[in-house]
């Protein structure tokens, strides 16, 4: 592992620890379902994700987008029978999904409930007035972890016919030559289990970095931290925590670039999906389960275990370079994550 770094942050403090992938942000105040908590700082290891390198084999889709947002009519989760799939073991054994299985469900607004018994109980379609909506991100600012190269500002995130674009640039910010955004929930929307849904299109040149992912409120790692996407030197990863003093042991997969479809995948909107309750943690890709985590071993016996019932939030961001992220030098800018909607749906029966 690569060992903590401590960088200069313009708006938020950072106190920085890596994973896989990620680290920390803000803690937050109380959020649209479950409570928040006092402010923090986003963390992230620099290190590695090599706890398993179990590849799969994955057929990407082009679900539709949705059209209803919070408040409106129920959305139906766009690949909900996850919890029907052949599970991979997440510490080391792959054990592919049916690859009659890999249809993606599109998106509906038909009613209340699902087949699967979500309720839709937050969403950000990015088509309101004022987008990025104020009331569901903040942002982080300046050099934040991992010794990346981007400088995080508010400007580099937009809205346009229904789309979120995080775009990283290549130019002089402060004392950074990359510059990109970090959108977080962190004070703003918080959720205690649950199904956390994100439908984008990730860029995959060198150096790019973008993630899709949830962090416990307080302390990282203690608090918790599951990358239900993230990309990086030709891996598609999904992650999950298992605290260990000041960092993380990782259940980590990987799916090589090239076994989903290398560029013509990457030309593709896909559906990333996080399953949470008090039992176990799922991670989906298009429909196809990628990681089974039971909660249980996030910690050990007599630990407090930041996956049962604590509340989450959730990062958007595109970082450049740093201690995973590749050499940008000869990549072309600017980069741009994409995000058709951001989705959370809990079980109309409770967790």
């Amino acid at each position: 592992m690569v060992p903590l770094a401590i960088l200069f942050v313009a708006a938020i403090s950072a106190c920085t620890a890596s994973s896989p992938g990620r680290t920390a942000v803000a803690g937050g105040g109380a959020g649209a379902s479950g409570t928040g908590g006092t402010g923090g700082t986003v963390a992230r290891d620099g290190g590695d994700a090599s706890t398993s390198d179990g590849a799969l084999t994955s057929t990407g889709g082009k679900p539709p987008a949705g059209t209803a947002g919070a408040g409106g009519d129920a959305i139906v989760p766009s690949d909900a029978n996850d919890s029907d799939r052949a599970p991979l073991d997440a510490d080391g054994g792959s054990s592919a999904p049916d690859p009659s299985d890999a249809a993606t469900t599109p998106p509906t607004d038909g009613g209340t409930f699902d087949a699967a018994g979500w309720k839709l109980v937050w969403s950000d379609e990015f088509d309101q007035t004022a987008c990025p909506d104020p009331a569901n991100w903040g942002y982080e600012h300046g050099l934040v972890r991992n010794h990346e190269l981007q400088y995080y500002q508010p400007n580099n995130a937009s809205c346009q016919g229904g789309i979120l674009t995080i775009e990283a640039r290549r130019e002089t910010v402060q004392t950074a030559s990359y510059s990109s955004a970090s959108m977080i929930t962190s004070g703003k929307q918080t959720f205690t289990y649950g199904r956390f849904e994100m439908r984008g299109r990730i860029p995959t040149e060198s150096g790019s970095w973008p993630a899709f992912w949830t962090l416990g409120i307080g302390g990282w790692p203690q608090s918790g931290e599951v990358d239900i996407m993230e990309y990086y030197k030709n891996d598609v990863l999904a992650n999950v925590c298992k605290p260990a003093g000041g960092t993380c042991a990782w259940s980590s997969i990987r799916q090589p670039l090239s076994s989903l479809g290398a560029d013509a995948w990457s030309s593709q909107f896909h559906v990333w999906a996080m399953e949470w309750d008090a039992q176990n943690i799922d991670l989906s890709l298009d429909g196809k389960l990628v990681n089974h985590f039971p909660v249980s071993g996030a910690v050990a016996t007599g630990q407090p275990n930041p996956y049962v019932g604590h509340p989450m939030y959730i990062i958007l961001n595109l970082a450049i370079g740093g201690d995973n992220g590749g050499d940008p030098s000869n990549t072309a800018f600017p980069l741009r994550f994409e995000v058709d909607y951001v989705r959370v749906y809990q079980r109309a029966t409770g967790p």
